[in-house]
């Protein structure tokens, strides 16, 4: 599956255009290369930059949920195997911080 542009700002998928907004802002923010110096702050600033402009126009992001949908069909294993390393990872994670 392509970029999760939802997971790149950090939204749900039924997130508003305000919840979209505001995440871009943060996460740009964040990730700017004048300000972050990690080595793949410019990348994750263009994933940042990406996901907002599918998700802000309202045609765009129909387009893309749809598809979303469409690869969840059409490999059901593939997903379900991202799914699973995300709960899991989420679990290890809160475990882990306790």
């Amino acid at each position: 599956m392509s970029a999760d542009h939802y997971a790149a700002l950090g939204v749900a998928a039924n997130a508003t255009l305000a919840d979209i907004k505001k995440a871009f802002r943060q996460k740009a923010s964040f990730y700017h290369p004048d300000r972050n110096d990690a080595p793949d702050a410019a990348q994750r600033f263009q994933a940042v930059q990406k996901a907002y402009e599918v998700l802000s126009d309202d045609d765009t992001r129909q387009a893309y949920d749809d598809n979303r949908r469409r690869n969840l069909l059409d490999d059901p294993l593939q997903t379900a195997q991202e799914i699973w390393q995300a709960y899991s990872s989420r679990i290890f994670s809160a475990t882990d911080s306790h």
